[in-house]
């Protein structure tokens, strides 16, 4: 499933938290083919997560979430990622 810019969540999470649509848009793409049991992916999207949210993410934080996301096999998507950044 492709996500396209005119999708009223987008426009309304753009709204909200004054996140770039189109940053959005590619982290939700990208997700689609990821491969969330390896390590190396998940970080990068969590960096990424953290960036379009400007929520700087600690290196516990971090591990915390990787951890969560491979071992306990959580669903991840933009919004897991972004409460679990949100939580501190």
């Amino acid at each position: 499933m492709k996500f396209h810019m005119d999708n009223q969540f987008f426009k309304n999470v753009e709204k909200k938290t004054g996140v770039n649509m189109k940053d959005i848009f590619e982290l939700a793409n990208s997700l689609q083919s990821a491969n969330f049991k390896d390590e190396k992916t998940v970080r990068g999207v969590i960096r990424k997560v953290s960036q379009i949210a400007n929520k700087p993410v600690s290196k516990e934080m971090e591990d915390k979430i990787v951890k969560s996301i491979i071992n306990d096999g959580k669903q991840l998507d933009f919004n897991t990622i972004s409460n679990m950044i949100n939580k501190k």
